[in-house]
């Protein structure tokens, strides 16, 4: 069964006096466990295919399908609940609390989920900053690390709530070369060892060449895909 189905999916927004039509009759499948990019200039799309299949945003006509779970007429705490037990999110900017030290932003998100006991957490945290290698890091702040160890991190903390789907909205983008494909390389191990889906919205060449996958989208409509690697 496929982890993420869309059927005949428009987007539209109203910008001033017009209507943008950001997504056009979408149709795709996304099965679990691949390593996908979805691929596209500034402005295709692309963003926007992301938000609808992480139930930040809505379409505005067709269907969705999430893990099986038909998205359309759930209640903002339904989607919530989905979006908080079956997606993880890696954004360009890290997203990560200044705040907080690295355990504290990985363990965040698990202290909406009242069946975790505190140990419960904390097991997590140790398993999951030990996976992407920081666990002498722990109580750092993100001002204390580079950019990389700081993507590290937002990898954990999406990867603590055991979710079925991670997106990542051009990961590598605030991350030099090298840094970049060593966070790469990190996600496909994370993704060949655990199973978890993981799907891109990048115009990177370097996560076009690592995805297994490539869905190329312009204007708002999909373009052609291929198998980059099987």
């Amino acid at each position: 069964m496929s982890i993420v189905r869309f059927e005949n999916v428009f987007k539209e927004y109203t910008l001033g006096s017009s209507r943008v039509h950001a997504l056009k009759d979408i149709n795709l499948q996304i099965e679990g466990g691949e390593f996908l990019a979805i691929a596209g200039p500034s402005g295709s799309g692309k963003s926007t295919l992301l938000n609808l299949i992480g139930c930040i945003d809505t379409p505005s006509s067709g269907k969705i399908y999430i893990d099986g779970r038909d998205t359309g007429g759930q209640t903002p705490d339904q989607l919530s609940e989905l979006r908080a037990r079956t997606i993880g999110f890696i954004f360009q900017t890290f997203n990560l609390f200044p705040v907080l030290s690295a355990e504290e932003n990985v363990e965040y998100p698990l202290l909406q989920f009242k069946e975790l006991s505190a140990a419960g957490r904390r097991e997590r945290t140790v398993k999951f900053l030990d996976i992407v290698g920081l666990s002498g890091f722990a109580h750092h702040r993100p001002n204390q690390l580079s950019g990389g160890q700081r993507q590290r991190v937002a990898i954990a903390r999406a990867l603590a709530t055991h979710p079925k789907i991670i997106l990542a909205d051009e990961p590598t983008a605030n991350l030099d070369h090298k840094t970049g494909e060593g966070i790469l390389q990190l996600m496909k191990e994370i993704n060949h060892n655990s199973g978890t889906t993981f799907i891109f919205s990048t115009h990177d060449a370097k996560v076009m060449a690592m995805a297994e996958r490539l869905v190329r989208i312009e204007d708002g409509q999909l373009v052609g895909e291929n198998i980059v690697r099987a």
